[in-house]
């Protein structure tokens, strides 16, 4: 049962929150490819109901952590869109110092904890943020996003069994956008149903819409209840789409136009634009002035990072150890 109402607020801030992860991804692929941005790119065009039904859910002092494909989990936790261009130009006053780039955003101020390049090594690091709210005694939790290709490393077995025995506040999240980078789940995995995977544990485990932020809402909520509770961790597979490659390199050569054009077809931004119309929640020129709105803080930051320094060379030795005089750090 569902402890917070979705009401007119909760469908404008939806849409808001979901055109900046657009509108901010796809002038990051521009930028890419003007090589403004340079490494890798995994932009989250299409899944952006996952972050949106969970943050109207979740409180500000809950804490995310997740792969690589990370900017608009930063961007849906508050981290600014200045701060997180300037990270993907590799700028100093990037939310990591320009230490980390597309790959590796982290914000300690927002509770977003990452942004990580090794497959599944977020999902033990999740439980065990986890593990400290429960120490500590809080009713705060971590969400541990991760992709379908990271629900076979044993990572994720050792710390649902952990996670499980322990009932932390952890709400782990698989955004099953059908491809492990060019892979698709059926020829991956003898267990396509990839929620399945947390039952032997004794978790919690179901499939969500992930196209629809009404239902992650609905499924983030309950497990954010079960979490707060005390009575330990759920698995979540929200099932979407990513309309982009894996990366700006990828062909995408293993899916059709036809599929491609299907999913886009169930595009949560319009869906939710449609629902708030049909409603009478806001008419046409209140979306013509959240474009403008969405369109101006996404140049904003393509200029802030155009203007920002890089990092001086000295930056190569700080950060790397808490001890700021620790002795081993050749210079």
């Amino acid at each position: 049962m569902s402890s917070i109402e979705i009401n007119k607020d909760t469908y404008l801030m939806w849409y808001e929150s979901m055109l900046l992860m657009r509108k901010f991804e796809e002038k990051a692929g521009q930028l890419y490819g003007q090589q403004k941005i340079r490494g890798f790119c995994h932009l989250y065009i299409g899944q952006e109901a996952v972050l949106a039904g969970a943050m109207s859910v979740l409180r500000p002092e809950d804490s995310l952590i997740t792969a690589y494909r990370d900017h608009a989990h930063a961007i849906a936790k508050g981290v600014s869109s200045n701060s997180i261009m300037a990270e993907l130009y590799g700028k100093a006053t990037g939310c990591s110092k320009g230490k980390g780039g597309s790959m590796h955003m982290f914000s300690k101020e927002k509770h977003f904890y990452g942004g990580h390049g090794i497959v599944g090594g977020q999902i033990p690091l999740g439980a065990g943020i986890a593990f400290a709210e429960k120490y500590k005694g809080t009713e705060f939790l971590n969400v541990a996003y991760m992709g379908d290709g990271a629900v076979r490393q044993g990572a994720l077995n050792e710390t649902f069994n952990m996670a499980a025995l322990w009932k932390l506040p952890v709400i782990f999240v698989c955004e099953n956008n059908g491809y492990a980078m060019g892979t698709s789940v059926e020829r991956t995995t003898i267990q396509t149903d990839i929620y399945k995977l947390g039952l032997p544990y004794g978790i919690p485990s179901s499939a969500v819409d992930g196209m629809d932020p009404v239902a992650v809402h609905n499924a983030m909520d309950e497990a954010a209840q079960r979490a707060r509770s005390g009575q330990g961790p759920t698995f979540l597979e929200m099932r979407t789409y990513r309309y982009k490659g894996h990366s700006m390199s990828d062909p995408q050569k293993y899916r059709t136009k036809e599929e491609l054009e299907s999913y886009k077809a169930k595009d949560p931004v319009e869906a939710v634009k449609s629902t708030i119309l049909k409603e009478g929640y806001a008419d046409e020129a209140w979306f013509e002035q959240i474009e403008e709105k969405v369109k101006a803080e996404v140049e904003a930051s393509v200029h802030f990072a155009e203007e920002s320094p890089w990092p001086e060379a000295s930056e190569l030795y700080t950060d790397v150890y808490v001890e700021k005089d620790y002795p081993f750090i050749m210079s």
